[in-house]
């Protein structure tokens, strides 16, 4: 072909080209703004006296991720440990003595003893594990592995899935919340809530949405903790309250800090300790406006974790006609043949040599016919 048909293929192909994507991108467009719109809606809180406003917000698409309870307990388990400090004895700790076995041929036992006499301590066993003043077995060490690493996805995937559990409502009163006069959930409060500076005002706020039940059980809650912890800093336990996210700090976390059980947050630092506490999802969240906004663009539909399965009823799928429709007949199962030893079964004996039946048979006439000239003669 000469040079102009060549440059007009070429044309052409590029056109064709630029066409289809450009469809192809006019067709995304359309169908995330169809997925927008196909979302429900959520209501807001007014800051002031907590009535719904006319105002509603799309929900994010976060809230459609997989709740993998699994998932969030593991990476809860791990991410936990985080925070530990090291701690082991003194390497020196039941070594601080003079000691040195008696050896054989005392009728005693060879643990080393201590020096020396006038005392009871000399004679007495020393360093093993199984002795007065001794070491511990196996001394903790400070190199011990303390933290754990947890792979970025797997922590993303978690905190999606605490997040979707904590839009239902019966995972939340599984967990112990009071939301009986909460309006709806996800709950979200006006942007003022977040110029907040009053303790006042953040219990005015939560009586009008009827979240403060959450804070009193919490409230409630609180008792001296059994065991060795109470003299070690953690002397009382208390059950968790609601959750407020917010995304700008203009004094919210000053109003809110002294309610008993509450935590607050911050959108763009979200942490699963706190979202799922031991590792348990369907955790109380009261969001502020703008925090449930830049939820959309910090956890985008394009980046959250997929379901390995749209229905999960797996049993359902495989019954239903249509897979049945198409699925192979169940074949006939064969049980394998017993094998017998044809020294002992004459059948089987006749399958390998025919002639067998007639020699079992000759020689059974041959021994009738013995037997009768044997009876014959006497």
């Amino acid at each position: 072909p000469s040079s102009s048909t060549l440059f007009l293929y070429t044309t052409l192909f590029l056109a064709k080209q630029w066409y289809q994507r450009r469809v192809r991108g006019v067709t995304l467009i359309l169908h995330c703004r169809d997925n927008e719109m196909a979302r429900p809606q959520v209501s807001i809180h007014g800051c002031e006296d907590g009535a719904l406003i006319s105002r509603q917000l799309a929900l994010p698409a976060i809230f459609k991720s997989p709740i993998r309870p699994d998932v969030v307990s593991f990476v809860h388990t791990n991410i936990s440990k985080n925070h530990r400090q090291a701690y082991a004895v003194s390497k020196e700790a039941g070594h601080q003595t003079s000691a040195e076995s008696w050896g054989t041929g005392r009728a005693v036992a060879r643990i080393p003893r201590v020096r020396g006499g006038g005392t009871h301590r000399s004679g007495q066993g020393a360093y093993g594990n199984m002795c007065r003043s001794g070491r511990m077995f196996a001394p903790t060490k400070t190199w011990r592995k303390w933290h754990r690493r947890v792979n970025r996805k797997m922590r993303r995937y978690a905190i999606c899935s605490a997040v979707a559990a904590s839009a239902l409502p019966a995972l939340l009163m599984a967990r112990g919340h009071k939301i009986d006069k909460v309006a709806e959930v996800p709950c979200v409060i006006e942007a003022g809530v977040e110029s907040f500076t009053k303790t006042k005002q953040a219990v005015t706020l939560m009586k009008a949405i009827g979240a403060y039940d959450d804070v009193e059980k919490a409230k409630e809650s609180k008792k001296i903790r059994t065991g060795v912890g109470k003299i070690r800093n953690r002397r009382h336990t208390m059950r968790k309250g609601p959750l407020v996210i917010y995304k700008e700090d203009n004094g919210i976390t000053k109003a809110f800090r002294n309610l008993p059980g509450v935590t607050l947050l911050n959108v763009s630092r979200l942490n699963l300790l706190h979202l799922a506490p031991g590792g348990h999802v369907g955790r109380f969240c009261i969001w502020t406006e703008t925090a449930f906004q830049a939820l959309g663009d910090i956890y985008s539909s394009e980046t959250l974790p997929r379901d390995m399965m749209k229905n999960a009823d797996l049993t359902r799928i495989i019954n239903s006609d249509e897979i049945q429709r198409v699925v192979r007949p169940t074949k006939e199962q064969r049980k394998p043949a017993i094998k017998k030893n044809p020294l002992k079964n004459i059948n089987v004996m006749v399958r390998l040599n025919p002639y067998a039946k007639i020699a079992k048979r000759a020689a059974t006439l041959a021994l009738l016919k013995r037997a009768k000239a044997r009876a014959v003669a006497s």
